[in-house]
């Protein structure tokens, strides 16, 4: 049986709330290691082109999605539908880590509609 070894270099985008890192993409979807800095929240938004689904790997993440608001931990996971208002919050003192897995035929970053952003962004 061969094995194959892959070592590739994983970048780093740092954000006012914190960071992601994209560890794979392929067409039709990618995967993102994102951290909240704690009392830090990312963009109330929403996407036409593609689905998400978000696992907790690190501390108590505060999820919304449309008008629901719950916490999850690691381990605990969601599914953010096609057009769905979400965001992702930390509340708590330690950073939070979630793995998210994008799905669609566009996963460009010009793909977020942000409704309420508490750095400005548009």
């Amino acid at each position: 049986m061969k094995t194959t070894t892959r070592t590739e270099t994983i970048e780093r985008t740092e954000r006012p709330w914190g960071w992601y890192e994209t560890v794979s993409e392929v067409a039709g979807n990618k995967i993102k290691r994102i951290q909240v800095t704690p009392g830090q929240q990312l963009s109330l938004q929403k996407h036409h082109q593609r689905s998400e689904h978000w696992v907790v790997v690190q501390g108590t993440a505060r999820i919304t999605i449309d008008d629901k608001v719950f916490d999850l931990a690691p381990g605990g996971h969601c599914d953010i539908a096609v057009g769905q208002v979400h965001r992702l919050a930390n509340l708590t003192t330690e950073p939070v880590q979630i793995v998210e897995v994008q799905f669609g035929a566009y996963l460009g970053e010009d793909d977020i509609v942000r409704l309420q952003d508490d750095y400005g962004r548009q």
